[in-house]
């Protein structure tokens, strides 16, 4: 079993999380729960914990604040919170996961489906980096910019300049207007899920393009190809034809 402290400071929402854990993730013991920071490091220290669930936004003390003051980072972290923040839900990767209210329970099972009693991965992860990168982008509407998890750390760039994505196994290659190329960490069929899908569309299982700024034309007797403005044909599958010429034509 995975003993669980779930930190939120409405009470509604710790006891809605705690229903959702019982019948649906039976792997999950809550231990306890906390309205607060303060209330939190206590509960901590008594139960040493393998998981939290954390959210990010409460007053007085934050969750990241409340992360910093530990010395032993000992457990997974699954962040909550209310706000559809696009820079975090990119770094889905590793000991870092995100969940949204209202909970949905797939991701809240793909997200315990991480964890593990034997591998506490919270004290490897830097928490101050996840804040600051939320902070730099806060004024920022989640179609404006991506936090990019790569083999050396992050990357954060603009929407606008992608043009598309191409799969590379379990990596994805980000083609961006300056002509640079960047590989990610993350697989396309994430992307898929993390990208806004009023920008980007998945035309082929290997591709993702950028319809809103950089798509050129679509061509049909090159074997239905879309031609993005840096003159690159990316291949549109026969089932995503439908969806892409219907999505095209809402422009």
């Amino acid at each position: 079993m995975i003993n669980t402290i779930i930190i939120d400071d409405e009470e509604n929402a710790r006891s809605n999380l705690k229903l959702i854990l019982e019948e649906y993730c039976p792997t999950i013991n809550v231990v306890a729960e906390a309205g607060s920071a303060d209330e939190a490091r206590a509960l901590i220290n008594e139960h040493q914990p393998n998981l939290l669930f954390l959210d990010i936004n409460m007053p007085n003390e934050d969750g990241f604040e409340l992360l910093e003051s530990l010395e032993n980072k000992n457990f997974s972290v699954i962040f909550i919170t209310a706000h559809n923040q696009f820079a975090l839900k990119a770094l889905k990767a590793g000991a870092i996961d995100y969940i949204e209210k209202p909970i949905d329970i797939e991701d809240l099972q793909a997200a315990i489906s991480k964890v593990s009693v034997d591998d506490a991965k919270g004290g490897n992860v830097d928490y101050n980096m996840i804040r600051n990168i939320l902070n730099e982008h806060k004024n920022e509407s989640k179609s404006d910019i991506i936090a990019v998890p790569t083999l050396s750390g992050y990357e954060i760039i603009k929407i606008e300049d992608i043009i598309h994505l191409e799969a590379d196994e379990s990596y994805t290659k980000i083609f961006l207007t300056n002509g640079k190329k960047t590989t990610s960490s993350m697989t396309i069929a994430k992307y898929e899920k993390v990208l806004n899908e009023d920008i980007f569309f998945r035309v082929h299982k290997s591709h993702i393009i950028n319809t809103r700024h950089h798509l050129k034309e679509f061509n049909r007797h090159e074997g239905n190809v879309a031609i993005m403005d840096n003159g690159e044909a990316i291949p549109v599958a026969r089932r995503k034809l439908s969806g892409f010429i219907s999505k095209i034509k809402t422009f």
